[in-house]
């Protein structure tokens, strides 16, 4: 670590030390940690239980004008552990300038680069300067299951639809802007059960489910790209149903997660489904289906006028010196639940690591993309307040 002190290095390394797995042992004890550690810098401090026993933490530093503020937002959750680890999850170690263990990267690196700024700029304004921006720092529980803790901050008015707010997700060296929709569906097929040998007898329920599935993915595949975002992706996560190879099933259930990009919506998803729908009853005659959505969140594209966007991107290419690419982030974070449901332009990610190591054995951060990420949020934090 002789080359890579910094308040966020060790700050991440305590963090990892901490359990915070969801499910598992969830946020309480980080909670905890970082309520005591915010409570040294004499600033307001709020928790609010969200879900029994996990709260979510928000400190403020005021400023002259209080909205928009500039907000720092940050998941105290990780994932499970998982098998096939070679290193202590919970250990950070330091092997050959990484630091290992789960959240390494994904989120408690960038968490520690959001604490250890908000530290800096609460002793500036302590020693005396007034920021022009009021300073958030808020810390959400359950991102990695139902998001349930941004909506609180939504509902608890930590955020508006003015903030500049940014989450440090790892990017790999990205702002990352624009978010593919997320919308997910369950679909039960009933059918009527008969003797293998007599076939015709019943409705073959997985049969019907098998021309859903193959109908769907055919028409999601055939959506239009997005410039920035891509294509529009389904996955069929989980599918369950029948009894015995020997008996045609009465009953098939999936669960199916699509990743949507404009012009491609949530209504058009459901346009889809209900004729593969459709096409599946006149397949295999005698089956019902029904569908439900369990999850419907909005694709978010990119605003090439953001302020933040402008900012952040001057803060990085200062810092890097190099040209620092604008991308979109493949899965969904707190910062687009807030652009979403506040139709709010100035959400995005920069973090360390790379997300391609998260939820993964062996999860690690560089140190340098800690110090790179704490000095770029630094200097953006410090333009936007001082």
């Amino acid at each position: 670590m002789e080359n890579h002190q910094s308040d966020a290095t060790f700050l991440a390394q305590a963090l990892i030390r901490i359990d915070s797995t969801d499910p598992g042992a969830y946020e309480k004890n980080i909670g905890d940690y970082i309520f005591n550690w915010l409570t040294s810098l004499s600033v307001p401090i709020l928790k609010k239980e969200v879900l029994p026993g996990r709260y979510n933490i928000m400190a403020k530093i005021q400023g002259e004008i209080d909205d928009p503020a500039l907000v720092y937002i940050c998941h105290m959750d990780t994932v499970t552990i998982g098998e096939g680890w070679t290193t202590d999850p919970f250990g950070a170690e330091v092997i050959q300038g990484k630091i290992y263990g789960r959240g390494a990267c994904d989120m408690k690196s960038g968490l520690a680069c959001a604490l250890s700024v908000f530290s800096a700029m609460a002793k500036e304004a302590a020693s005396g300067k007034i920021p022009k921006h009021s300073f958030v720092f808020i810390g959400t529980v359950d991102e990695e299951d139902f998001m349930r803790g941004v909506e609180d901050a939504i509902k608890e008015g930590w955020v508006s639809e003015k903030s500049f707010v940014l989450d440090t997700e790892p990017t790999n060296g990205q702002i990352q802007v624009a978010h593919k929709g997320r919308t997910w569906f369950e679909i039960e097929v009933t059918g009527v059960t008969a003797h293998a040998s007599t076939p015709w007898k019943g409705a073959d329920a997985i049969a019907a489910m098998a021309e859903i599935i193959s109908s769907i993915r055919r028409k999601v595949g055939e959506c239009p790209s997005h410039q920035d975002l891509g294509a529009s992706t389904v996955t069929f996560g989980q599918i369950e149903g029948g009894y015995r190879p020997y008996v045609v099933p009465d009953r098939c259930k999936v669960w199916i997660d699509m990743r949507l990009v404009p012009p491609t919506d949530t209504a058009s998803a459901v346009s889809i489904v209900e004729q593969a729908i459709r096409d599946a009853a006149q397949a295999v005659p005698g089956i019902t289906a029904s569908y439900a959505i369990t999850g419907d969140r909005p694709y978010i594209e990119k605003d090439e006028a953001s302020p933040l966007l402008k900012a952040l991107k001057a803060a990085a290419e200062e810092v890097t010196g190099e040209p620092v690419p604008v991308t979109f982030f493949p899965g969904y974070t707190d910062t687009a639940v807030i652009a979403g449901k506040l139709h709010n332009h100035n959400c995005m990610s920069y973090g360390p690591g790379d997300l391609e190591l998260a939820h993964k054995p062996d999860e690690f951060v560089p140190c340098e993309d800690i110090l790179r990420c704490e000095k770029v949020l630094t200097r953006l934090a410090r333009s936007f307040l001082f």
